[in-house]
């Protein structure tokens, strides 16, 4: 072949490849959905890596130009649909598994396929919690106050001269504090204060995020073979597994010798976890990774949740009084018990006002399209694609929310007043298209209902027994943000003073 040749054909191959390109872009109903960054070839990675750095102004853009429609962004390995405004987030909800998938929706957030395993398919443990667990807070509540006032007492230091402000970096303390009143209900005493216990359960916790966010850096095909690399995830299930595993022996020991109930039988999630999966031939080390898993639900996002809300309780202080008086009434006339925690509308409404301004994450409901979807717009979401609810701008609506970037901390104890329906509607457990921190639906988080008992009594504890503020008071340090992450600050100081509490804090 000449010279001339070669360049023809070279030429030809090109052309061929460049209409096949074009073609397959114009018939692509990704294509048909607007982009906030670039989405030529290429550019696009410039818009995955501005939503690395700067998601949050990708979402209110987004939401500015196409509310109650959907668009998407970049992301470094694929395309991120955004569902937007309370009617789209609604069709979200309504959209059947076989549509958008929120299991797969979280494996691809997650990436635990990929440093766990195919087991984790497996997800008996959520009936558990969304039935068992939700059945017995009652049971559970005075063992978890009882845990919340001995961890802070003993991760808040005493103070070298009564009256003296002891500062205190807090989001590890809330971590600690969490993980061990969690545990107290997934494992229960003495396991739950076990030092090297806590460190896998919260090592797991951070590790399930490094992980996926790395995972997630490279395209499809790649991703199970960084995630044999990458190996903090499973290591912590080997580390768990000698800790666990002889419980769970010891356990099926008990049942063989004495049937299905037996004296001191224990009352907590592990032992839910082995009866359930006795019935379906479930192996040990399975149940460790629900362990796990339960224990990154647990305290991932809870501490985050809770370090915003004290954060914001030390910059403004003003608030704690009346919610002490709360606090304080309520206890007086009834003790801990779950149904006191639920009459504190003060104390509720200030986590969830918290949860409205930062909940951790600027998006949630990920779903995965099983099949193509259409919207009943008409508009097509091709198979494969992941999708979200940005909860960042549904929770800055102002056509749903008064003054919605101020923190009201009483905001919605003030709408509990418009009679029964209002009361439940804007309590802190319920879900609605306006408020997205637990999800919203039949996929909303089963466990919200224990998170917030367990939340409420940490506040609660804290009020009553201290003052707390920042050195430079009233200046709140800046939230961590990448991705769609929107944590708080991770090495931030609290200054803590101790008081005498007007009620006693003891379990009756």
């Amino acid at each position: 072949m000449s010279e001339f040749g070669k360049w023809q054909f070279a030429t030809a191959i090109a052309a061929i490849w460049l209409v096949t390109y074009l073609v397959r872009r114009h018939l692509n109903p990704l294509n048909s959905i607007p982009t906030i960054g670039p989405s030529a070839p290429l550019l696009s990675y410039l818009g995955a890596i501005r939503y690395i750095r700067d998601a949050e102004s990708m979402l209110r853009e987004g939401y500015q130009k196409y509310y109650g429609s959907i668009f998407k962004v970049a992301m470094l390995d694929g395309w991120l649909v955004v569902f937007n405004g309370p009617q789209l987030i609604d069709e979200l909800r309504k959209c059947p598994d076989d549509e958008l998938s929120a299991v797969e929706g979280a494996s691809q957030i997650l990436q635990l396929r990929h440093t766990l395993g195919p087991g984790v398919d497996d997800q008996f443990h959520v009936a558990v919690v969304r039935d068992k667990l939700t059945r017995s807070l009652q049971l559970l509540c005075a063992d978890v106050v009882d845990e919340v006032s001995i961890a802070f007492r003993e991760y808040i230091p005493e103070p070298e001269k009564e009256g003296e402000w002891v500062a205190v970096s807090m989001f590890p303390v809330v971590q600690k504090v969490i993980a061990r009143a969690s545990n107290r209900v997934i494992v229960g005493l003495p396991k739950c204060r076990d030092p090297e216990y806590l460190k896998v359960a919260i090592n797991f916790t951070n590790d399930v995020f490094v992980s996926s966010f790395l995972i997630n850096l490279f395209p499809d095909f790649l991703k199970p073979v960084i995630g044999r690399m990458i190996t903090m995830v499973s290591k912590n299930k080997r580390t768990l597994m000698p800790m666990v595993i002889p419980m769970l022996q010891q356990r099926q020991e008990m049942y063989e010798k004495h049937g299905d109930d037996w004296e001191g039988k224990p009352h907590d999630f592990l032992q839910w976890l082995l009866d359930e999966a006795r019935d379906k031939g479930t192996p040990f080390d399975n149940i460790v990774e629900k362990v796990l898993l339960v224990n990154f639900g647990a305290i991932h996002t809870s501490s985050g949740t809770f370090t915003h809300a004290l954060y914001n309780l030390a910059a403004y202080p003003e608030y704690a009084q009346p919610l002490r008086d709360e606090v304080e009434s309520v206890l007086a006339e009834e003790g801990w018990t779950k149904a006191s925690l639920g009459k504190m509308r003060k104390l509720d409404s200030f986590l969830k006002e918290s949860m409205r301004l930062a909940d951790g994450s600027l998006l949630t409901m990920f779903r995965k399209a099983l099949k193509d979807v259409i919207l009943p717009n008409g508009t097509r979401i091709p198979r494969g694609t992941l999708v979200a609810a940005a909860s960042a701008t549904a929770h800055s609506d102002g056509a749903r929310y008064a003054a919605p970037a101020e923190f009201d901390p009483f905001r919605f104890a003030r709408m509990r007043e418009g009679g029964p329906d209002e009361a439940v509607k804007h309590q802190l457990v319920n879900t609605s298209v306006d408020f997205l921190t637990f999800g919203h639906g039949k996929h909303a988080c089963p466990g919200r209902f224990f998170a917030a008992g367990e939340l409420k009594t940490m506040l609660a504890y804290l009020v009553l027994n201290y003052d707390l503020k920042f050195a430079e008071e009233g200046k709140r340090p800046a939230n961590l943000r990448f991705g769609p992450a929107d944590l708080p600050h991770q090495t931030a100081e609290v200054l803590f003073r101790k008081r005498k509490p007007g009620v006693s804090v003891r379990v009756p």
